[in-house]
């Protein structure tokens, strides 16, 4: 029998990549420094790494569904490229309750803050959720995370944070300036290092 491993999702906008508040064009996507080191250092521990991203460009108008898979293939491409990294799956919400087009107006499960996509993601990957962490630069990432049941760490290099944290039911166990940092206090505060079998 398989044992559920322990994953890290990731924001992307303002986690993985700089954050250019809507990605238009494949030239905008920029990896922040130290993201593709990161990744390659949750893979050497045996963590799951999924991203989870909002994507209401969609829903808006302003680009299509090929746009943010074609986003996706250049990042997996630079972090290998760059790390020998990998990610092992994308999860994205197309949609939006208020401001959506046609089959994009919808009150969703999977846009965060609710948890959808990282409980897609857990069950297709048999992931502990009670293991995993939630790395986001916005309260709705860190609220998605709690929701599954994640541990959540905050990014500086996203969007500013206006938003309070000081709430218990965002788990919020340490806010870092980047992804680097974020995944060494994962790594330390891990109680074991997980590998395939374990």
């Amino acid at each position: 029998m398989n044992v559920p491993r322990a994953a890290v999702f990731l924001d992307r906008d303002g986690v993985l990549i700089r954050d250019t508040d809507y990605v238009r064009t494949l030239e905008e996507v920029e990896l922040i420094p130290g993201a593709a080191a990161a990744v390659r250092a949750l893979n050497d521990a045996g963590f799951v790494v999924v991203v989870v991203t909002n994507q209401s460009g969609v829903a808006r108008g302003i680009f299509d569904e090929s746009l943010v898979h074609q986003v996706h293939e250049l990042i997996v491409n630079q972090i290998q490229q760059e790390a020998e990294a990998y990610i092992d799956r994308f999860e994205y919400c197309p949609h939006h309750a208020t401001h959506g087009l046609g089959e994009y107006l919808l009150d969703c499960e999977c846009r965060k803050p609710k948890p959808g996509m990282l409980l897609r993601a857990a069950t297709a990957l048999n992931i502990n959720l009670a293991q995993s962490w939630m790395v986001g630069d916005r309260r709705t990432d860190l609220e998605a995370g709690s929701a599954a049941g994640c541990k959540t760490i905050l990014v500086r290099t996203g969007s500013p944070l206006a938003q309070r944290l000081d709430d218990p039911a965002l788990n919020l166990i340490s806010i870092e300036p980047s992804i680097h940092e974020a995944v060494a206090y994962i790594l330390s505060h891990s109680a074991s290092r997980h590998s395939d079998g374990a």
